[in-house]
C-alpha cells in the first residue's frame, strides 16, 4: 500500500472498528448484567406477592366463584395477569389479562412465574421478559434492541463515521500530492516553482518552508550563474593582454620590455585580485552560518588603518560592533578605495554611534552618481557608463560590501554629498553595552583597535 491518503485512511476506519466492537462488548455486557439483577428483582417481588395472595386468598374448599373473584381483583390492584390451579392441576381461576396475553400476538415476550401454595394450589404469574431500557428505571419491561439490532446499529454507526473521515483524509493527502509534484518539479529544474500555502496547518507551513527554500536556491543559482558569466567576461581582457605582452616581449627592445612586464604585472594583479572578489562574492552567498561574533571589531580603529593606506582622514566616536574583522575591514576599505578611484583626493572617512546602531560615513568631492544608479551600483559587476574605461575595475567592490553590510545584520546606501561628491554610509548593529566614546577628530592622531596594527590616520593629501 503505497498510497498515503489509504493508509492514513484505513488507519482511521481500523481504529473506528476497533472501538465499535469494544463498545458493543461492554455494552451488551452490561445488559446482560443488567437482565440478570431485573430477573432477579421480579422474581423476588413476584413471590412477595404470592405469599400476599396466599394468605387473602379464599380456603381451597371455598367455591370457585369466591377464589376467581379474589384473584380477578387482585390482579386488577397488582396489574399482573394471575391463573390458579387446584391441587389437580384443574383451573380454579384466570384473570381475563391472563387469558389476553397468554393467547395475544406478545405471547413470545411473556414468560408464567409458578408459586406453589402450602394447601397443594398453584397461583400462575404472566409477567413479561425484562429488558433494560435508557431513560426507564430498573426493571422495566419492554423491547430493547437484540444482538443483531445491536450490531446494526454500530455498523451503522461505523459506516457514517467512516464516511465523514474520508474526505478530511483526502483533503490533507492531497495538498501533500500538490507539495510532492512541486518538490519533482523545482528537483527538475524548475527553479521558479512554489507551491499553495493553503490554511494554517503544519502542511501550510512545511509549503511555506517550501517555497522559502526554493527562493533561496534560485536566488542562489542565479546568482552564481551570474557571477560566472560576468567573471569570464571580465577574465578575458586582462588574458588577452597578457597573451600580447608575452608574444611581444622576446623581440621587445630594453626600454619596451620594461613597459611590457611591468604591463604584465599589473595584468596579473587584476587577475589576481578579481578571483579573490568572485571567491569572496561566491563564499558570502552561499554561508548561511552565523557569524563569529566573539572578538568584537574596534571600528574607528580599523577604519584609520585602512584611511591610512589610501590617505585619507578618519574621524568619529570610537564604537565596537560584533562581527569578524576581516570582513569588516574588506567592506571599509572597498568603499575607500571605490572613493579614492572615482572621488578624487578629498575623500575622509567618519565613524559615529546612531542608537543601536555604528554608522559609517565614507565622503569624496568626485562627479557623484546620478539618483537612476544609485542603487544599481551596488549589483555586482555595474559600473557607471565611461568609469571603466577611465577608472578600471571590475564592478564587485560595492557588491562584496553589501554582502558584507547584509551578513552582519547592516545595510550600505550612496546619499549625494552636500557642495559636490558622493557620501556612502555603512551601518551596522553596535556590540550590545557598548558604549560610544570621544574620537579623534581629523588631523589628530587614531588608535586602532588593541591587539591590531597600530595606524595613525593621515592627513589629506
Amino acid at each position: 500500500m503505497r498510497s498515503l491518503y489509504l493508509r492514513i485512511y484505513l488507519t482511521v476506519v481500523a481504529v473506528l472498528a476497533l472501538f465499535a466492537l469494544v463498545s458493543g462488548w461492554l455494552l451488551q455486557h452490561h445488559l446482560t448484567q443488567e437482565s440478570v439483577r431485573m430477573e432477579a428483582a421480579i422474581h423476588e417481588r413476584i413471590v412477595a406477592w404470592g405469599e400476599l395472595l396466599e394468605r387473602a386468598m379464599p380456603p381451597a374448599d371455598a367455591p370457585r366463584d369466591e377464589q376467581r373473584a379474589v384473584l380477578q381483583e387482585w390482579s386488577q390492584r397488582l396489574r399482573v395477569p394471575m391463573a390458579l390451579d387446584d391441587a389437580q392441576g384443574r383451573r380454579l381461576a384466570v384473570s381475563p389479562s391472563f387469558v389476553r396475553r397468554e393467547l395475544g400476538p406478545r405471547a413470545l415476550l411473556t414468560r408464567v412465574q409458578d408459586i406453589a401454595f402450602a394447601d397443594g394450589r398453584t397461583l400462575h404469574v404472566l409477567r413479561g421478559v425484562p429488558h433494560p431500557m435508557p431513560g426507564r428505571g430498573p426493571g422495566a419491561l419492554g423491547p430493547w434492541p437484540d444482538g443483531l439490532g445491536l450490531a446494526l446499529l454500530l455498523l451503522a454507526l461505523f459506516v457514517a463515521v467512516a464516511a465523514g473521515a474520508w474526505p478530511v483524509v483526502r483533503h490533507l493527502t492531497r495538498r501533500l500530492e500538490a507539495l510532492k509534484r512541486g518538490v519533482e518539479a523545482f528537483g527538475a529544474g524548475a527553479l521558479s516553482q512554489r507551491v499553495a500555502e493553503e490554511g494554517r496547518d503544519e502542511v501550510a507551513a512545511l509549503g511555506a518552508s517550501f517555497n522559502r527554500a526554493a527562493a533561496r536556491i534560485e536566488a542562489l543559482l542565479r546568482s552564481h550563474q551570474s557571477l560566472l558569466a560576468n567573471a569570464s567576461h571580465e577574465l578575458r581582457s586582462p588574458l588577452a593582454r597578457l597573451k600580447m605582452a608575452v608574444a611581444m616581449i622576446d623581440g621587445a627592445a630594453p626600454p619596451q620590455r620594461l613597459a611590457l612586464r611591468r604591463e604584465i604585472d599589473t595584468d596579473i594583479a587584476e587577475l589576481d585580485a578579481l578571483v579573490e572578489e568572485v571567491l569572496l562574492a561566491s563564499r558570502l552567498d552561499g554561508a548561511t552560518a552565523p557569524i563569529d561574533d566573539s572578538h568584537p571589531v574596534n571600528l574607528l580603529g580599523v577604519a584609520a588603518e585602512e584611511a591610512s593606506r589610501v590617505g585619507a582622514a578618519a574621524l568619529g566616536d570610537d564604537v565596537q560592533v560584533p562581527g569578524e574583522e576581516r570582513l569588516v575591514r574588506r567592506a571599509l576599505r572597498n568603499l575607500l578605495e571605490n572613493a579614492r578611484r572615482y572621488g578624487g583626493d578629498e575623500v575622509e572617512i567618519e565613524v559615529r554611534a546612531q542608537g543601536a546602531l555604528a554608522e559609517v560615513s565614507v565622503r569624496d568631492r568626485g562627479p557623484g552618481v546620478p539618483e537612476a544608479h544609485r542603487e544599481r551600483i551596488f549589483e555586482a559587476f555595474f559600473r557607471l557608463p565611461g568609469h571603466a574605461e577611465r577608472e578600471g575595475g571590475v564592478g564587485l567592490g560595492l557588491s562584496l560590501v553589501r554582502q558584507i553590510a547584509e551578513r552582519h545584520g547592516g545595510s550600505v546606501r550612496c546619499e549625494p554629498r552636500a557642495g559636490g561628491g558622493s557620501c556612502f554610509v555603512l551601518r551596522l548593529p553596535l556590540r550590545a553595552g557598548a558604549a560610544a566614546g570621544p574620537g579623534p577628530r581629523a588631523g589628530t592622531g587614531a588608535t586602532a583597535a588593541p591587539g591590531g596594527a597600530a595606524g595613525a590616520a593621515a592627513m589629506r593629501t
